[in-house]
């Protein structure tokens, strides 16, 4: 974006954000209130780098008191605000806004308490993903949610997209880990829920919150359980002719009863990238690897070993190598978890996908992915959660090349309908921010969405949290009848795209 900060404004909103910029320095003095050009900048986007928008004014409260009082002066002024952890969401969901003030959560970065008898940790939301298990570790304790980004992404942020990672197929999602949680509601006002505890009474209002991307309310702490580490951890390499192939041995290992502690599958363009990338020993002469870790008892882990091999070469697997340290299992991860930076050294940009299906579908929407790319005439090289199906393609395209991003947004659309078709969902863990919004009616009628709505509304009923995000239109709270925002259109005209 060049030019003004504001080119459209006329003297009275720009006199207002003034207004506004001056009370939030007197909320949270010092360094905490970004308002100029230069200091927005780095704010403009999140992870979904093709979408660029400055925000009314960046605020960086360090206490739940400033958070209170930010949220309360914005609703009775009607002021949108948009909550912000690490920026490295992939859906757009913390895109700023222009009309909005940004909150961001990343001064929230110390971890308050460790409790190895409840194994609880409670840390605020600013704690990245990677840090918890960095704190607990010595004890011989880790969180199990490991998102690829989980060196970068807050706790906080894991909580409002529900983060998953490659060991969510035996310990769970974000919502299958934590307690508790204390977060700030638009009014200001402080709520607490759960706590050390493994349930809560009454409504499951901790699981509302978990994957409602920043709609509800803003979270201040989080409380999450902590597992030992197991006794015996050993992953296998498995190479495939086919991703076809590969996806049948995934269905016969679930089939059999085997809940391996990750599963994860990479086809031969993310394969070749990781490799050159991070150099993991990955073999190169396969469409398709999967990555099996077993965890547990030692005898447990070799008998189950036994078996898996058994299932891959039933499914015609051409390669096989079990890890014989922990040294040596960490660097067949390290691959697939660097495989989206090492993407990005084979195009100039991609465009990474997010989508869940049912596992026996996997070769039916990999087929259907393969004539995709030939469709729109682009690359797509695949890394996922093989074990619960969820899905991460990565559409190569050159943003450079008129009509390039276009069609690549177009693909992932695809994807996305078909993921629906199949039985499947939008998201596993990306969250539908601003992304997937309009893709809303592929898998839910307006009933649907209208009860999604007054959850909305029951939480903020002026639609100042988080607007233009997830819904493909909003509703007033009263009536449900149609606001500004409808399908098919951008949340305000002046976002950029690139």
């Amino acid at each position: 974006m060049s030019g003004p900060l504001m080119p459209k404004a006329d003297q009275a909103t720009l006199k207002r954000r003034e207004e506004i910029v001056a009370d939030m320095r007197i909320i949270v003095p010092g360094e905490g209130v970004a308002a100029s050009e230069n200091e927005m900048r780095a704010f403009e986007s999140d992870g979904l780098t093709a979408y660029r928008q400055m925000p009314l004014v960046v605020v960086l409260p360090e206490t739940v008191a400033q958070v209170s009082r930010i949220l309360k002066y914005c609703h009775e002024r009607k002021i949108r605000v948009v909550p912000r952890g690490s920026g490295t969401s992939l859906s757009g969901g913390a895109m700023p806004l222009q009309d909005a003030v940004l909150l961001v959560m990343s001064r929230f970065n110390r971890i308050l308490e460790i409790d190895y008898g409840n194994r609880a940790v409670v840390a605020q939301p600013g704690v990245t993903n990677l840090g918890i298990t960095h704190a607990v570790e010595h004890e011989g304790f880790y969180y199990a949610p490991d998102p690829s980004s989980q060196i970068a992404c807050s706790i906080g942020g894991n909580v409002a997209e529900n983060s998953g990672g490659v060991h969510c197929l035996k310990y769970g999602l974000t919502a299958n880990n934590i307690l508790g949680i204390e977060m700030v509601l638009m009014d200001g006002e402080v709520v607490r829920l759960g706590g050390k505890h493994l349930d809560a009474e009454g409504y499951d209002l901790l699981g509302l919150m978990t994957g409602s991307e920043g709609l509800l309310g803003v979270v201040t702490e989080v409380t999450v359980r902590i597992l030992k580490k197991p006794e015996t951890a050993r992953a296998l390499l498995i190479g495939f002719p086919s991703s076809e192939a590969a996806g049948r041995c995934v269905a016969d290992i679930i089939g059999a009863g085997i809940i391996p502690g990750g599963m994860e599958m990479m086809d031969r363009p993310a394969i070749h990238a990781a490799e050159d990338f991070v150099q993991a020993g990955y073999p190169l002469d396969v469409e398709a690897l999967l990555i099996v870790e077993l965890d547990g008892p030692a005898a447990e882990v070799d008998h189950l070993i036994a078996r898996v091999e058994t299932i891959a070469d039933a499914n015609g697997a051409t390669s096989s190598r079990i890890s014989n340290s922990d040294e040596e299992r960490m660097s067949f991860w390290a691959g697939r978890k660097a495989a989206f930076p090492a993407v990005g050294r084979i195009s100039p940009d991609y465009y990474c996908m997010d989508g869940t299906i049912p596992r026996k579908e996997l070769p039916r929407v990999l087929s259907g992915m393969r004539d995709l790319s030939e469709k729109y005439g682009l690359r797509c090289a695949n890394v996922f959660h093989a074990g619960d199906g969820n899905l991460h393609p990565l559409i190569l395209y050159d943003a450079n090349k008129p009509g390039e991003l276009e069609k690549a947004e177009a693909f992932g659309a695809d994807i996305l309908r078909l993921c629906v078709e199949v039985g499947g969902v939008l998201t596993g863990e990306h969250g539908v921010g601003v992304e997937k919004r309009d893709l809303m009616p592929e898998m839910f009628n307006e009933e649907d969405l209208n009860q999604q709505i007054r959850v909305k509304c029951a939480f903020d009923p002026n639609h100042l949290l988080n607007p233009g995000k997830m819904f493909p239109q909003l509703h007033r709270c009263a009536e449900l009848g149609r606001m500004h925002i409808h399908r098919g259109q951008m949340p305000f005209p002046e976002l950029e795209r690139f």
